[in-house]
């Protein structure tokens, strides 16, 4: 990952803040200067938390968990869904619908009826539905897709929330302090960051300003993705090389098992041989027994007569 140079930053117009007669007291560490009324970021220290962000969220993506990233203003919708899309990353960029943290279970349920419209389509369900049934059920359908689609793959509470601008998303700042999920946020001039576990100082207004930071945080998350793949990758070869190496000795120990089973089989065949003569031997003395026997009746049909 590499650091987001001091051009990047100031090209990208990262530097930007309010009105100073808008901003927050609590920003004042992390603004350079005032001019024409206007506060101006500190791009060092914007530099610094960023690639503090960006590292703690890859070791997050690295254990397999996920983030959850808000951004329902405007300017920041298109390019958040774009950039978390590709990661694979939860997102909300519609309207923040209040509990979506605090009360999941509930919102599990809106997710799995939306899941149970889609079988009802696949199955053919709807098509034995009148058409003003099938036309509510549509909207139904369509209301949860809008304002829960992104978050239908996410079965548990997030391991971390990001959100571009917590002014506008208070509400969803609130939840995930109340449930001890660990904070990422833009937070600019007029914005209070004492709420914000990693907060990123930075102009969360403008497009480009938003793009390089999601940019940034979107490498991050897939280094460690990456990463992820490779150690399972690593551990299924050891284990298979471990079975492999468990199964040799035992192999081993079968074939000589039968090589000494060849040396019984061989020694028992001279015995066979041997034994062959005698019989042969027995059978001469069997025919030379015969003749006694029938001169033995010839005499005592002699002396009968």
């Amino acid at each position: 990952m590499e650091n987001t140079t001091f051009e990047q930053m100031l090209q990208a117009g990262v530097h930007f803040g309010h009105l100073k007669r808008k901003w927050n007291p609590h920003m004042a560490p992390y603004i350079f200067t005032e001019k024409k009324g206007i506060h101006i970021i500190d791009l060092h220290k914007t530099g610094v938390k960023l690639d503090e962000a960006a590292s703690a969220m890859k070791q997050i993506a690295k254990s397999g968990k996920k983030i959850l990233f808000v951004a329902t203003k405007k300017q920041a919708k298109a390019i958040v869904a774009e950039r978390v899309k590709a990661i694979g990353m939860p997102y909300v960029t519609e309207r923040w619908s209040g509990g979506m943290l605090t009360n999941f279970a509930t919102i599990r349920k809106a997710v799995r009826k939306m899941s149970q419209i889609d079988k009802m389509e696949q199955d053919g369900t709807l098509t034995t539905m009148s058409k003003r049934e099938r036309l509510q059920v549509s909207r139904q359908r369509a209301k949860l897709e809008k304002n829960l689609g992104s978050i239908s793959d996410l079965t548990r509470i997030p391991a971390a929330i990001f959100i571009v601008d917590v002014v506008k998303e208070h509400i969803a700042l609130a939840e995930a302090r109340k449930l001890g999920i660990p904070v990422f946020a833009m937070v600019d001039t007029n914005s209070d960051p004492r709420p914000v576990d990693f907060p990123i100082p930075s102009n969360d207004d403008a497009g480009r300003s938003i793009a390089l930071v999601m940019d940034v945080l979107a490498q991050a998350i897939a280094e460690g993705l990456q990463d992820r793949k490779a150690d399972k990758d690593q551990a299924d070869a050891q284990a298979a090389a471990k079975k492999a190496k468990s199964e040799a000795p035992a192999e081993e120990a079968a074939a000589p098992a039968e090589e000494a089973a060849t040396p019984a089989e061989e020694a028992a065949a001279p015995a066979e041989e041997a034994a062959a003569p005698v019989a042969e031997a027995a059978a001469p003395a069997e025919e030379a027994a015969a003749p006694a026997e029938e001169v033995g009746e010839d005499d005592s049909k002699e002396k009968e007569a």
